[in-house]
């Protein structure tokens, strides 16, 4: 069993428009965008990074918004719900917030002795709010959503598959043990983990395997600290008979990829180098960042890239 994982690091998904998700995110949401840069396959395509402050792993919600992409369509062997933590007794304030600006989706239930508000992205992606006791970490406070009651980081991501045994079998192998049960669903957690350490494996046999298009989540990345853990976790996957990508520089963090037993992407990035190594911490998010083999672009990115608020 591997130790190196301390949970999430990022969740990436695919958009339809820049500016609509730009928006969803820094103002509905009141995140910050810590990173505007481009797809390094796809540089006409933004990479658009949102979270805390510095971008802190296991904060960081981030988007492909492919122009015009069409919606996906639900279904297993993908991430069904990408939950945030918030304070305790913030789901009446979220509640009233989101209906006022038109979210849609908004339901509320409780998992596991936690109260949930469900809502839907603008490309109907699956999100949740819950309400979290004693989350230690600090949101970002420069929006018009109350330090009190902001978005502390995630929680969770709830993982939609037709059979849940051999990626239980892939978790506990991370460092995940399986802790609570409840109907079609058993939630994983890393003891000690970075608070973005939970992962559900909601098992839904009888449903077909999702499309991924815009509202889809791409991939799950999980957070080790340095890239020496990161190659420890690398070999073991090797070794256990997965597939692993060589490692690739991301910019901001080095990332392995993998395709799990029941189809979701796992990415395992690296805590360093973080958000800042290319711009200081007060200005992150604001000007367009390239990376070095796209840099010749700047003229052309800069005249098409739909322009954003921010």
């Amino acid at each position: 069993m591997l130790n190196q994982i301390r949970g999430l690091h990022h969740v990436t998904s695919i958009a339809g428009d820049a500016a609509v998700n730009n928006a969803f995110f820094t103002r509905t949401l009141g995140l910050r965008r810590v990173k505007k840069t481009v797809n390094f396959d796809a540089p006409d395509v933004y990479h658009l990074y949102y979270g805390d402050e510095t971008g802190s792993p296991g904060t960081v919600m981030t988007y492909f918004p492919f122009p015009g992409a069409r919606g996906g369509r639900p279904g297993t062997g993908e991430v069904g719900t990408t939950v945030f933590a918030v304070p305790r007794d913030a789901i009446g304030y979220w509640k009233e917030r989101l209906g006022r600006l038109g979210v849609d989706g908004l339901a509320e239930d409780t998992l596991l002795g936690q109260k949930r508000l469900h809502l839907a992205g603008p490309d109907g992606d699956g999100f949740a709010l819950v309400e979290v006791e004693d989350d230690a970490r600090q949101p970002w406070t420069r929006s018009d959503v109350p330090a009190d009651v902001a978005i502390r980081g995630f929680h969770s991501t709830a993982l939609r598959l037709r059979d849940g045994g051999a990626t239980g079998e892939l978790l506990r192998f991370m460092g995940y043990e399986a802790s609570e049960t409840a109907e079609g669903l058993t939630r994983y957690r890393i003891p000690g983990g970075n608070g973005a350490h939970v992962i559900d494996v909601e098992v839904m046999p009888n449903i077909a395997h999702g499309v991924q298009g815009a509202g889809s989540v791409h991939h799950v990345a999980f957070a080790v600290e340095n890239r020496a853990a990161q190659l420890e976790v690398r070999k073991a996957l090797m070794d256990t008979g997965f597939q692993v990508t060589p490692v690739i520089d991301r910019d901001y963090f080095y990332a392995i990829y993998f395709r799990t037993p029941g189809g979701v992407l796992f990415e395992i990035a690296t805590n360093e180098p973080g958000f800042s190594r290319d711009e200081d911490t007060a200005h992150l998010g604001e000007a367009l960042r390239l990376p070095a083999q796209h840099a010749h672009l700047r003229p052309y990115l800069e005249a098409h890239l739909q322009k954003l608020e921010g």
